[in-house]
């Protein structure tokens, strides 16, 4: 038998490659609502995050979700994001 595949995606902080695992999944509804998927099932256009503060920094510094998700994201979607990442590394 051969060996099971590990899916990898990559982030858009650190344009990685890594374990789908080992990502947090960002999600943009069909409403247009962006939010972190931590089941990694909401349907929805979604973009990986490392799960550290400094991907998520320089996704926002470069604009990365924006061109991820074509829409532009406000500041209280990044401070969101950045307390639910939060939480997702404390819990």
């Amino acid at each position: 038998m051969q060996p099971k595949k590990i899916p990898v995606r990559r982030c858009v902080g650190c344009n990685e490659g890594k374990p789908k695992k080992e990502l947090v999944r960002v999600v943009r509804s069909a409403s247009g609502e962006v939010s972190m998927d931590l089941t990694g099932k909401l349907p929805g256009r979604g973009a990986y995050l490392c799960r550290s503060a400094e991907c998520l920094a320089k996704a926002r510094k470069a604009k990365r979700l924006e061109r991820a998700f074509e829409l532009a994201i406000p500041a209280e979607v990044y401070e969101r994001l950045e307390q639910e990442l939060g939480g997702a590394l404390n819990g």
